[in-house]
């Protein structure tokens, strides 16, 4: 009898190691360079890894990709869920873009401008325009994209979203009241364009990490800064630069990716949700448009920074310098190493013009070849 116990003791114990390794198996897996996907009530799930830069406390942290991500969780009752990686938590700034595209995060923003050469064409999205809201910014991305810049990118990854950034202001320590003021100081470029912008009008262009551009401002190794209103307030660089020179300076080129594998492992009917929300996340979410931005500039205003104007005959100096040194020179050099520069020009130019965007450097020979 004692054996017989024993054995339905043995046999039970069996079934139930049995059972619990067969649920372990339906339970998650986290897919090689993919997101991670579960299963429960016959409803596969999945976790999205997104990674950005941007400091936590930052505009778009806090008011873009958290909402973001959260819409995709409210609209998947609660199916997809996330890890948010932010303020640079899985690498350097410049690296993110291969932090998707390697798989250490599913999806994520980068900029482009970072790496010029690898986007070359798709900086033209950092012409000296004024765009002032990121959400008109990606509309005209994403259809730059669908014309021509998505030559630029591989096929291992799926770009969800395109802009160039909204349009930065000259940030300087010493008010800027003329064309020569500018002459000679130490500027901190994002690189690309605003590199070739800063030298248009006489200033040094300067290379360093956003996280360093406090000290060096601090210490008087640089004068200022080209950025964009949110970042120059996410770093509080108003604390030191209490002049800001507005005018149509363009910004960085940037995007949202999803890595190509971490794509496919998304159930099909959570794909529409994803792709909605990572379309266009600022129009999604409000974030960082016009009304944005422009709060954010009374906020600056607030923190004692002074917003100066040149006079219109000085603005159009520096464009006609702009339409010589950046627009044409951009050209010049992208159709030099076989690439359609003047193509990707003229596409863009049109595309502002369906969004009334105004682009004062763009040359006037070249308007009738606009379509």
């Amino acid at each position: 009898m004692k054996r017989k116990g024993l054995s339905k003791v043995v046999l039970g114990m069996a079934l139930i190691l049995l059972l619990a390794f067969t649920l372990s198996g339906c339970g998650s897996e986290e897919n090689k360079n993919g997101a991670s996907t579960s299963e429960g009530n016959n409803e596969q799930a999945v976790e999205i890894r997104f990674s950005t830069w941007h400091p936590p406390e930052s505009e778009e942290t806090k008011n873009v990709w958290t909402p973001m991500l959260e819409e995709m969780k409210k609209n998947s009752n609660n199916r997809i869920t996330y890890k948010l990686f932010d303020g640079a938590a899985l690498g350097d700034p410049k690296g993110h873009f291969d932090i998707v595209q390697d798989g250490l995060s599913d999806m994520g923003y980068y900029t482009a401008t970072w790496t010029p050469d690898r986007f070359p064409i798709s900086d033209v999205l950092s012409m000296p325009v004024e765009i002032l809201g990121k959400d008109i910014a990606v509309d005209i991305g994403n259809e730059m994209y669908n014309r021509i810049l998505h030559q630029d990118f591989p096929d291992d990854v799926k770009v969800t979203s395109l802009n160039g950034c909204i349009s930065a202001y000259f940030w300087t320590t010493e008010p800027i009241e003329s064309i020569d003021d500018l002459k000679g100081l130490r500027i901190r470029s994002p690189g690309g364009l605003q590199t070739s912008m800063i030298i248009a009008v006489g200033a040094e262009p300067v290379f360093m990490p956003l996280g360093d551009v406090y000290m060096a401002m601090e210490t008087g190794d640089i004068d200022g800064i080209v950025t964009c209103p949110q970042l120059y307030e996410a770093y509080k660089l108003y604390e030191l630069g209490k002049h800001a020179l507005v005018g149509s300076f363009g910004c960085v080129t940037e995007g949202v990716v999803m890595h190509k594998h971490s794509w496919e492992t998304i159930p099909e009917d959570l794909k529409p949700i994803v792709e909605e929300a990572a379309n266009n996340p600022y129009k999604l979410t409000g974030g960082l448009t016009e009304d944005v931005i422009n709060n954010v500039n009374s906020n600056l205003e607030k923190e004692g920074v002074i917003f100066h104007q040149l006079p219109e005959e000085q603005m159009n100096q520096l464009y006609s310098k702009f339409e010589n040194d950046v627009v044409k020179k951009w050209v010049d050099d992208m159709e030099a190493k076989g690439l359609p520069g003047k193509e990707a020009l003229l596409n863009y130019k049109a595309v502002l013009n369906k969004y009334n965007i105004e682009f004062p450097a763009f040359p006037s020979e070249w308007e009738k070849e606009v379509k």
